[in-house]
C-alpha cells in the first residue's frame, strides 16, 4: 500500500513540475512539440531514477559513516554529471539509434534541477505514511524517483499537446509564444492541485 501511495503522490499530488516548480526551463523550453518532450521525457525518467539509486546509496554507505553529510549537493552534482556523461557513452556505442533519439537531451538533463531535487529529497526529507514519518529504504527511494520522472514526463507531454493545439489556434497577439504557454502552465497546475486531497 506504501508504495501505491508513492506513487500517486509523485505522480499527481506532489509533481515536480507543476507543485514544487522544478525544472521548469526545459519545461518551457523543450515542450513546443510533442515529439521533443517525449523524448525528454524518456531520458530524465532513466536518469533521475538511475540518479536517486546511486546517490542513494553514495550517501547511506559513504557520507553518512564518514560523517560527510555537507557534501551531499556537490557530491549529487558530481554524480549526476558523470552518470549522464557515462550514459551518454554506453549509448553511442550500444545503441546509436537511441543514441541519435536522445542525444540532445542527455547533455540538458546535467542542468535539470529536477534531478538532483529529487536525489536530495530522497535523502533528506521524511515521509508520511499511515501517521508515522521515517526515511525512505532503497525500493521506496526508486519507486518514488521513478514515479516522479513518471510525472514529469506526463506534464511535459500534457503541455506540449496543448502548446501544439495553441499554436493553430487564434491567440491574441499579446498572449502569443510565451505569455499563453505561462497561463497554461499555471492552469495545469491548479487542475493538478485538485489532486492533493487523494493522498
Amino acid at each position: 500500500m506504501e508504495y501505491l501511495l508513492i506513487i500517486v503522490s509523485a505522480i499527481f499530488v506532489n509533481n515536480i513540475l507543476l507543485a514544487q516548480f522544478l525544472g521548469v526551463c526545459p519545461f518551457l523550453g523543450v515542450s513546443s512539440k510533442l515529439s521533443t518532450a517525449t523524448g525528454m521525457s524518456g531520458a530524465v525518467c532513466f536518469v533521475i531514477t538511475l540518479a536517486t539509486v546511486v546517490t542513494y546509496l553514495l550517501n547511506k554507505y559513504l557520507l553518512i559513516p564518514l560523517g560527510l553529510t555537507f557534501l551531499q549537493t556537490i557530491s549529487f552534482i558530481l554524480v549526476i554529471a558523470s552518470l549522464v556523461q557515462m550514459v551518454e557513452i554506453v549509448l553511442k556505442k550500444v545503441s546509436p539509434g537511441l543514441y541519435q533519439a536522445l542525444g540532445i537531451f542527455l547533455p540538458l538533463i546535467t542542468t535539470n534541477c529536477a534531478v538532483l531535487g529529487v536525489a536530495l529529497t530522497v535523502v533528506t526529507k521524511e515521509f508520511t505514511f499511515g501517521g508515522e514519518a521515517h526515511m525512505l529504504n532503497l525500493g521506496e527511494a526508486t519507486v518514488y524517483a521513478f514515479a516522479t520522472a513518471l510525472g514529469y514526463g506526463l506534464a511535459m507531454i500534457l503541455f506540449a499537446g496543448i502548446r501544439e493545439h495553441l499554436a493553430l489556434s487564434d491567440v491574441p497577439k499579446a498572449f502569443k509564444g510565451l505569455p499563453v504557454a505561462l497561463i497554461t502552465a499555471g492552469i495545469m497546475a491548479m487542475a493538478f492541485l485538485g489532486f492533493s486531497g487523494i493522498v
